[in-house]
């Protein structure tokens, strides 16, 4: 991939696009705020705003992915300011200006399938419903498949559509931009598992006592 100079390194477009998920957080953080009660667990209220995050960025950023990605067209051929928000992290992977259809298949599940499932869980967090656990480690589960699918084939092949010549392209756009969906995803199945699995416990020492 083409390398660009240190002057053009950070451009309007970077900040542009940097700019649009510390929005989308703060969308999710006041959204947690005006529909959790507050004497919410913290636990719930992290995950609501991660799930209200991840749906944001789901829909806007990679919805507008897919759509430039599918039935011909190309990221690198369009126009607009999401075909330039695209093109500026093509500067990292250029997979994603051509279509790769490990990426695009990956993306349509993303956006058709984990997307929908944010809203839901989302709902019945507000709702109080236990059964969001379940449906978490099911996200949860997805979200870090799709990461290593991502890139694992990128790197059995040696990397070759990668640029990590510089601290934004390599610390910023591959590394932040794709481990917080490894660590945080980890930890809500860590979270969840601990909630089902201490209920099967109780509900088996119960079980138990009934019988004795």
């Amino acid at each position: 991939m083409t390398s660009y100079g240190p002057e053009t390194i950070f451009t309007a477009t970077s900040a542009y696009s940097l700019a649009g998920v510390a929005a989308m957080a703060f969308i999710a953080t006041t959204g947690a705020k005006v529909l959790l009660p507050k004497n919410a667990r913290w636990q719930d209220s992290f995950t609501f705003i991660w799930l209200a995050f991840d749906a944001l960025i789901h829909f806007s950023f990679e919805g507008s992915f897919l759509y430039l990605s599918t039935f011909g067209r190309t990221v690198n051929s369009s126009v607009g300011p999401f075909a330039e928000l695209w093109k500026e992290y093509t500067r990292a992977d250029a997979r994603w200006g051509v279509s790769d259809p490990t990426v695009v298949s990956l993306e349509i599940l993303t956006v058709l399938g984990a997307a929908p499932m944010c809203c839901y869980i989302i709902r019945q967090i507000v709702k109080d419903d236990p059964a969001r656990h379940y449906w978490i480690i099911v996200l949860s589960t997805a979200e870090l498949y799709g990461g290593w699918m991502t890139f694992c084939p990128e790197w059995l092949t040696g990397s070759p559509s990668l640029d990590t010549s510089n601290s934004l392209y390599l610390w910023v756009y591959l590394v932040f931009m794709n481990v917080i969906w490894v660590v945080i995803p980890v930890w809500l199945m860590w979270d969840s598992y601990g909630h089902i699995a201490g209920s099967l416990r109780r509900a088996q020492t119960v079980t138990k006592t009934k019988k004795n």
